[in-house]
């Protein structure tokens, strides 16, 4: 009797350390399934420990319907005898990682917000939670964008060049900022919060409007330079009124869509040497003579195939280089931008500026458009391109919408896209994307802080994989499988010994273990 007592006390204590829940799924058609939350049940991979040295831990993921599935094993002194072997190779190191995360776009709050008090927050605590996948990374627009339900600004009043009628939106107020607080007290960890803004107002631009082909009047060092550097200094002041406090700036989404004639929705143009001359003269010394001089300010914010050129341009020169800290990188020509020729020539031409990417989604494409529930095509996209972005020295990832509704908006212009949450509203019910997964792969597992390491292969392989040693000696290894066939492989840790697993056809897997 005693003994069976002591049996359930054990099994209780293991039920209670493993919080993990297993996915509601459903299929809708697109090659996989989606995982069904409501306001009392979802989901969660609940909170990893460390092994014990010599075990570790598998998560995998698959087109099959597995999401996170976890497994233990043990590590061996003595080789499998498998053709494929990943050899750890943590002597040689590379960057360190800051973290992932999504966009808190005036869609996404409105999304959010539609749903009941319950399912807000079993939303919230997947993306924020330690039970959840535990972003640190939220991309804050500045004013309006596409994904919003109407065009502005904070200061459209013509003329104000004080910008004495500088006002916080409705969408801020009542929406973005509830939000935002409330990720913040889920997370054990203070978030990282960077803004990006769209356009300027009307009144400071060169075609008198929000969208289209514009940049801003007079010249860098002008009155209207000058006032849209304030702009910025202005957000971030009435951000910190109600305790929200930015890691970092981007210089302005996408400067080369304010380049293009017709531009169907908000942009503000900028060339590299107009962004340059406009850092050199109004940004940058607007904030380092404001409160927010240690704010990280990135370049660029717009698609990777503009490097090395865009970097070369503003960070060789001195004047707008002493202001400047990264460079953010969107994804949605990366297909026809290599990355060795783009990013890891950028960070060895400038290796003390980070690289970052800032933007993401799917359902972009007017050939894929919107959204596709259970796409597992849509996870593999997001997983090929954070390991090659990884790989190629980039420290962090951030999806785009943080939750959209079945149509993929509201979008006021009818962009309509993917998101790793989809929210349906007429049930008070989310769908977790297999999207979500991909992203819990990282942002779950690499710390901030951790270093990616160098890994050997010992032969051809179609797996895609990326390796990281945590502050705390742990080592994290990252694989992706997009073939139609199952792979057994072998991970040597010359200091442990061999781990031998098995990648599932179109799978995506996460290695656990603890080096010390």
């Amino acid at each position: 009797m005693r003994e069976t007592a002591l049996l359930l006390i054990v099994v209780i204590n293991i039920l209670r350390a493993d919080n993990s829940r297993d996915c509601q799924a459903l299929t809708f058609g697109h090659g996989s399934v989606v995982c069904e939350c409501n306001a009392t049940y979802c989901d969660s991979i609940g909170r990893v420990g460390l092994p014990d040295l010599g075990q570790f831990l598998s998560f995998v993921s698959s087109k099959a319907g597995g999401r996170l599935l976890k497994s233990q094993g043990q590590l061996q002194k003595n080789s499998s005898g498998t053709a494929l072997r990943i050899i750890l190779n943590p002597n040689q190191k590379y960057q360190r990682i800051k973290g992932f995360g999504g966009a808190m776009t005036d869609a996404a709050a409105m999304d959010i917000l539609s749903l009941s008090p319950g399912t807000q927050d079993q939303l919230l605590k997947q993306y924020f939670s330690p039970d959840g996948i535990e972003y640190s990374f939220v991309r804050v627009p500045m004013a309006s964008c596409d994904f919003s339900t109407r065009l502005y600004t904070y200061a459209d009043t013509p003329g104000d060049y004080e910008l004495v009628n500088f006002r916080l939106s409705e969408e801020d107020i009542h929406m973005k900022i509830p939000l935002l607080q409330r990720a913040q007290s889920l997370s054990a960890r203070p978030l990282s919060l960077f803004a990006s803004a769209w356009s300027a107002p009307a009144w400071l631009k060169t075609n008198g409007a929000l969208t289209g082909k514009g940049s801003l009047k007079g010249k860098p060092g002008g009155k209207e330079h000058k006032t849209w550097a304030q702009y910025y200094i202005r957000f971030l002041e009435e951000y910190g009124k109600y305790n929200l406090s930015f890691w970092g700036l981007t210089s302005g989404n996408e400067p080369t869509a304010g380049q293009m004639t017709n531009y169907s929705f908000q942009a503000l143009g900028f060339t590299a040497e107009t962004q340059r001359d406009w850092i050199a003269l109004d940004l940058g010394p607007a904030l380092h003579s404001s409160a927010f001089a240690s704010i990280r300010l990135m370049i660029l914010d717009d698609q990777r195939l503009l490097l090395p050129h865009w970097a070369k341009v503003v960070l060789s020169d001195v004047h707008a280089a002493r202001y400047v800290h990264g460079i953010g990188v969107h994804w949605y020509f990366d297909r026809i931008a290599p990355p060795d020729i783009t990013l890891a020539t950028t960070h060895h031409l400038y290796p003390e500026y980070f690289l970052f990417a800032t933007e993401a989604c799917s359902g972009w494409n007017p050939v894929d458009r919107g959204v596709r529930l259970g796409s597992w095509d849509r996870a593999e996209d997001y997983a090929h391109d954070i390991i090659q972005d990884l790989n190629n020295y980039v420290t962090g990832w951030t999806d785009w919408n943080l939750a959209l509704d079945l149509g993929g908006g509201p979008n006021w212009v009818k962009n309509f896209v993917d998101s790793p949450i989809i929210v349906d509203q007429s049930k008070d019910v989310f769908y977790k994307q297999p999207t979500f997964y991909s992203m819990a792969h990282f942002s779950k597992f690499l710390w901030e802080g951790s270093q990616r390491v160098g890994v050997s292969i010992s032969q051809s392989t179609v797996l895609e994989l990326s390796a990281y040693i945590r502050h705390d000696g742990s080592a994290v290894l990252i694989i992706l499988n997009r073939s139609e066939e199952d792979m057994q492989f072998e991970v040597w840790d010359q200091t442990l010994g061999f781990l031998a697993s098995t990648a599932p056809s179109h799978s995506i897997i996460t290695l656990l273990w603890n080096r010390q």
